[in-house]
């Protein structure tokens, strides 16, 4: 299967978003599946960084098939194909390269961290920007960084305690989350080989701040499950 075809899957997914479709379907799903990893494979190959080019693109690909425990929507599979390029996994942390393939031109590539659960990860970073506002204004400043990005996340209506309003990065010290994305049409996606290297370069684009945000968070551990 190729590209094209396994957008065209994941588009017939969105109109028969049910278990029997999906079991009539399953060499068709199994063949997008294998498709997907194929490409992460080479995107991690491209991107040539250390021990992540060496990563299973099994180990960083997310079920497609939904927890509807707790939504009002209880369709049964997630229609697209996403990824956590990270030497951490599916883990939000280390932050990576977030891929999500869909239709409908609806596919993106992000950045940074998405989730805005981990109250510490919000402090760390809070307090990495605070201490470093000139790197990360230079960084998010970048011409070139921002003709595809703009730091998008939760944020909170006032600075938290502690904090100074009148500081260079006030805006940034509301986020709880600090994150990038980069929307992809189906027609690039489409052509194989541009889609890698278009890919390859936005990750390149984007390094830089998540290794500012990594460098934030090198002590983070995640809290206990009870």
């Amino acid at each position: 299967m190729n590209t094209a075809e396994l957008l065209n899957f994941i588009n017939e997914l969105k109109q028969h978003n049910n278990k029997e479709w999906m079991h009539e379907h399953k060499k068709e799903y199994q063949a997008a599946q294998q498709c997907f990893y194929d490409l992460l494979r080479d995107l991690l190959q491209g991107l040539d960084e250390g021990e992540l080019s060496f990563m299973d693109p099994k180990e960083l690909t997310y079920r497609m098939v939904r927890d509807t425990r707790f939504s009002k929507d209880k369709s049964l599979y997630n229609p697209n194909f996403r990824a956590h390029l990270s030497t951490g996994g599916k883990l939000p942390i280390p932050v990576g390269y977030y891929i999500s393939l869909t239709s409908q031109n609806q596919s993106f590539i992000g950045g940074g961290l998405f989730a805005d659960v981990f109250n510490d990860a919000t402090t760390m970073i809070r307090s990495h920007i605070q201490q470093n506002p000139d790197a990360f204004l230079a960084i998010i400043n970048d011409s070139e960084f921002r003709k595809y990005f703009k730091v998008g996340g939760t944020k909170l209506k006032k600075l938290p305690k502690g904090y100074e309003e009148d500081a260079k990065v006030g805006e940034y010290l509301r986020y709880k989350s600090w994150y990038l994305e980069a929307f992809i049409e189906d027609e690039l996606i489409a052509e194989r080989e541009r889609f890698i290297a278009e890919t390859i370069k936005l990750c390149r684009l984007m390094k830089p701040f998540n290794d500012f945000l990594n460098a934030a968070l090198i002590d983070f551990v995640f809290p206990e499950r009870h």
